[in-house]
């Protein structure tokens, strides 16, 4: 063979020019033997940035902004706009009398309500009121606005799919002609057609995404003291429930999975890996959690991530303690992808 150069990089280098590299350069960084990430654990205490988040609505409107969140950003991706490698995640501020305006995306969203009353969000022509708790679904490609007409402000975390939609350039975004769209609906009808434990004589399944688009927090409470009274407790999660969609018994949305989680009094978790990296977000009560070699303890409104199979155990402080939490398991489970491990 003529015109090949005769060393490694000499022909490294002469290949480039062709768009081509030699694969085992990299193999070794590309299939890891274990999972390999840039996100780091990271925790956001509320009350050192609630502040922030009411400074913002001081300096733009909410129509201005179209949606005024302010970014998490994991501390291993800054500028991303990512929480986790595929998920991000915001804090919404809406202020009496203000309407974040109606409109769509192919990004699948949720809302976890953390501060405020009187709110609401609307989803393809239903209204919700929103409370502190309330796990919230936003489906890909459904018209959507926010408003608030209480007189106080509001405050949720947000968690949408954008760097997915990114990862396979699927992303799309249409404006609704109003700031608002119409009500077709009465406000529970989705929770009254579908959450009960029953469908519609004649209902056909619309889609991945659970028809019912707010989970209120009473209803999971509830659930939640009544599971801690009738079973033993998980050795690692103390008693944790998963969102899902009553059409399917799945997760309630097809590229983000959530939960909700109770730590009883004098709880001490065993340590904890699964290859989602997850996003927490204390409900109730105190507690700390270690992650790899860091711990962080927390209270209500504070939120934290935990990278893919970084070591997890949680701890219960004086008392109970609520855990919501959320990552891209549904997404890993559907391609055969999602691994845990119990114990160190």
């Amino acid at each position: 063979m003529t015109g090949i150069p005769n060393s490694r990089e000499a022909f490294y280098a002469d290949i480039k020019t062709r768009n081509l590299a030699p694969l085992w350069e990299s193999l070794h960084s590309l299939i890891t033997p274990t999972p390999k990430s840039r996100c780091e654990p990271a925790f956001w205490r509320y009350d050192d940035i609630r502040d922030d988040v009411l400074k913002s609505g001081e300096l733009i409107t909410a129509k201005e902004a179209e949606r005024r969140v302010l970014i998490m950003e994991n501390p291993g991706m800054p500028g991303e706009a990512r929480i986790t490698t595929s998920l991000y995640a915001g804090l919404q501020l809406i202020l009496p009398g203000e309407v974040a305006p109606a409109h769509r995306h192919t990004q699948s969203a949720l809302r976890f309500v953390v501060e405020g009353q009187g709110a609401y969000t609307a989803v393809n022509g239903e209204r919700t009121t929103m409370h502190e708790g309330d796990f919230i679904i936003t489906p890909s490609w459904t018209w959507h606005d926010h408003g608030n007409d209480g007189d106080a402000p509001m405050v949720w975390l947000d968690g949408l799919d954008i760097p997915v939609l990114q990862f396979l350039d699927a992303s799309f975004v249409e404006q609704w002609p109003d700031d608002s769209q119409p009500v077709t609906r009465p406000e529970g009808d989705s929770l009254a057609r579908y959450g009960q434990g029953l469908l519609p004589v004649d209902h056909d399944q619309r889609g991945h995404t659970s028809p019912v688009f707010n989970y209120p927090f009473a209803r999971t409470r509830e659930a939640l003291a009544t599971l801690g009274r009738i079973q033993d407790w998980d050795a690692c999660h103390g008693a944790k429930l998963r969102y899902v969609n009553p059409e399917t018994g799945d997760h309630a949305m097809n590229t983000i999975a959530a939960f909700m989680q109770l730590l009883p009094k004098g709880f001490s978790g065993e340590t904890y890996r699964a290859t989602d990296a997850t996003v927490f977000c204390a409900v109730e009560g105190a507690g700390e959690t270690k992650i790899g070699d860091q711990t962080f303890k927390w209270g209500p409104r504070d939120t934290f991530v935990a990278p893919s199979w970084a070591p997890i155990s949680h701890k219960s402080l004086d008392g109970e303690a609520v855990l919501f939490s959320f990552s891209d398991r549904s997404m890993q489970q559907k391609l055969g992808l999602w691994r845990e491990k119990r114990g160190s």
